[in-house]
């Protein structure tokens, strides 16, 4: 890690689009000349990752392929066991002992449900959030710390899921005819609000924020907002430092309560066109309305899950309903049932979903390219990205499990756009 003594120094010279170029470490191909390869000096960014901690990253990345199947199978196999060894059932019969409250039964039976499933998926979570974060030097955190986390994520999840849950079920028994158009309005309008809600409220739970008072870093950044649009006063900075070690930073929040927040980890390792690169990146999903229209996608999408969800909720309540003691769709005690088939049908879209989010962030890359002007910044985060995620992906490997675009792609976007706009100086 770039230690704070080294960023300063870099920061002190204020790089501009081409007036700190030298001082990053930009490879002899990807230097600015007449002859200017893109492809080339993609390749040249590549070659500078050594060997093994190319196979290193690649290995964390392929790893998690195989953790979505074993993330369904644990709670497909929880969710199961819940309906077949009648636990479901009970918890709803608890819930109706306590109070006769439909609201509040159903708040209390989310409140066991959430509980038992984590912690009968808790081993697996252990692993894959603590365990194997170690393993590939990604986690910073103790084992205390990250159970406070977990600890924090289950409350805000009691609240939040709590107040949703029962609005579904309350639809559920209103409209039994149409409640799963009527549900999907529920999921967006939610989804709006805990946007609206998380820079505010849910954040600032897991992570100390402040504003970032360096004007070498804030002024570049309100600039690019200003000229962008962005109706932002102040920078804040994140301590993500105490969770891992990974860079990254966000315009979160929408209708008045968007921040511009950038990660410890960003401040410590990266060189001011690094952080502009990332900034105008971030940038891009504002103005170009990114939250707004994934809303709208997995609107459409959430309308089709839940239709869906209904037609194979209802077909396996008549063939194994009796058995599981749930009375129909609309009892509370039919959750387990929905928590399989919900991640079943999200884990088919992945390559659409994935598609989806990938279009954006590419979206995203150019703005942010035409907005800072720091292609060899964009490129160095590319690499630093690359620490966790795989760099030259198959295409069909691309396709299917990235969300975001490859190293290789992001980097070779950099490089077209340098070809274009960076001339060699005379």
């Amino acid at each position: 890690m770039i230690g704070l003594l080294l960023f300063a120094l870099t920061v002190a010279t204020h790089p501009q689009s081409q007036g700190g170029a030298e001082q990053l470490p930009i490879p002899p191909a990807a230097q600015a000349s007449d002859h200017f390869d893109p492809v080339a000096a993609t390749s040249a960014y590549l070659a500078t990752v050594p060997p093994e901690k190319r196979a290193r990253s690649d290995a964390y990345f392929e790893g998690g392929y195989w953790l979505i199947l074993w993330d369904l199978l644990a709670s497909a196999t929880v969710c199961a066991l819940l309906l077949g060894l009648g636990w479901s059932a009970r918890m709803r019969d608890l819930a109706e002992r306590i109070t006769r409250f439909r609201a509040l039964q159903t708040s209390i039976y989310w409140v066991q449900f959430l509980v038992v499933t984590s912690l009968l998926v808790l081993p697996l979570t252990v692993y894959e959030g603590l365990v194997r974060e170690h393993q590939y030097g990604l986690s910073t955190q103790s084992l205390g710390s990250w159970m406070g986390d977990q600890l924090k994520g289950l409350a805000v999840g009691l609240v939040l899921g709590g107040v949703f849950v029962s609005v579904i079920y309350a639809v559920l028994r209103r409209a039994p005819r149409t409640w799963w158009i009527w549900a999907s309005a529920v999921t967006i309008v939610f989804q709006m609000f805990t946007a609206l809600i998380a820079p505010v409220f849910i954040a600032p739970l897991f992570n100390k924020y402040t504003r970032l008072a360096d004007p070498r870093i804030t002024d570049p950044i309100l600039s690019m907002a200003r000229a962008n649009g962005i109706p932002a006063h102040d920078v804040f900075v994140m301590d993500a430092s105490r969770q891992s070690n990974r860079v990254s930073a966000n315009v979160s929040g929408l209708l008045g309560t968007e921040r511009i927040t950038l990660n410890d980890n960003l401040l410590q390792r990266c060189t001011l066109a690094e952080i502009e690169a990332v900034m105008g990146h971030e940038m891009g999903h504002y103005v170009l309305h990114h939250i707004y229209k994934a809303l709208l996608f997995f609107g459409v999408l959430s309308v089709l899950g839940f239709a869906f969800l209904k037609w194979a909720a209802g077909r396996a309540l008549t063939r194994w309903g009796g058995w599981w003691r749930v009375r129909g769709v609309e009892d509370v005690a039919s959750l387990p049932l929905f928590a399989i088939l919900i991640p079943l049908y999200f884990l088919v879209l992945t390559p659409l979903t994935n598609t989806y989010v990938r279009t954006q962030e590419s979206e995203a890359d150019i703005f942010g390219l035409n907005a800072a002007g720091q292609p060899d910044g964009q490129a160095l985060i590319g690499l630093k990205l690359g620490e966790y995620r795989k760099l030259d992906p198959g295409p069909i490997e691309e396709f299917v499990f990235f969300d975001h675009p490859s190293g290789r792609a992001r980097i070779f976007a950099a490089m077209r756009w340098k070809a274009e706009h960076v001339k060699p100086s005379p």
